[in-house]
């Protein structure tokens, strides 16, 4: 990502929280620390594998944090960070819109795949 490259900030958005599953998680842990069972759960549809690599991902980027209690059975959560409070705010103006528009949004992406007569 090129310093400067536009003057929106979305590119710099996008790159943290892009994709299908990030906004999702991070909704999830919004109200604070979940365990990655207990995320698995809420964000339905997502596989192991990619639920690691969002996290990781976001753990990266300065968002969440993992915290490892170091005990067995092994016990991890994960964490908002302040830093990933501020992205949070600016999501749930998107999950406000989603959920006022969400059965317009159904309806037209319904006819739009509909087979033409």
């Amino acid at each position: 990502m090129a310093a400067g490259s536009s003057e929106c900030g979305l590119d710099v958005a996008l790159a943290v929280v892009g994709g299908k599953w990030k906004p999702l998680v991070l909704y999830h842990l919004q109200n604070g620390p979940r365990r990655f069972g207990d995320l698995k759960r809420l964000v339905e549809g997502i596989s192991e594998k990619v639920l690691i690599q969002q996290l990781r991902d976001l753990e990266g980027a300065g968002v969440l944090v993992r915290r490892d209690y170091r005990e067995v059975p092994p016990r991890v959560d994960y964490t908002i960070t302040p830093f990933g409070l501020t992205l949070v705010a600016a999501l749930m103006s998107l999950c406000d819109w989603g959920t006022r528009h969400r059965a317009a949004v159904e309806s037209r992406l319904a006819a739009a795949s509909a087979p033409a007569a």
